[in-house]
């Protein structure tokens, strides 16, 4: 099953835009941007985005794309 990674573009301030990107270009997901997420306030405090609908959030966007990607291997060695 290929991994769908959402992303905020409101929480492009924190670099999210950079990650989500890297994403699109590195791996076999399907990378989506909306205008809001409805995650309420979280794209204000810290980079994040859904991982097949589970919220995921680090101190820096490099920080969030490392643990999507570990997230996207995750669930690679399960299929």
């Amino acid at each position: 099953m290929k991994p769908i990674i959402e992303f905020c573009a409101n929480n492009a301030g924190f670099g999210t835009d950079v990650a989500l990107n890297r994403l699109k270009e590195h791996y076999d997901c399907e990378v989506i941007e909306y205008g809001c997420l409805t995650g309420c306030g979280m794209c204000y405090t810290s980079p994040y985005a859904l991982v097949n609908g589970e919220t995921v959030a680090a101190e820096t966007a490099e920080q969030l794309y490392e643990v999507i990607v570990d997230m996207i291997k995750e669930i690679e060695a399960i299929d």
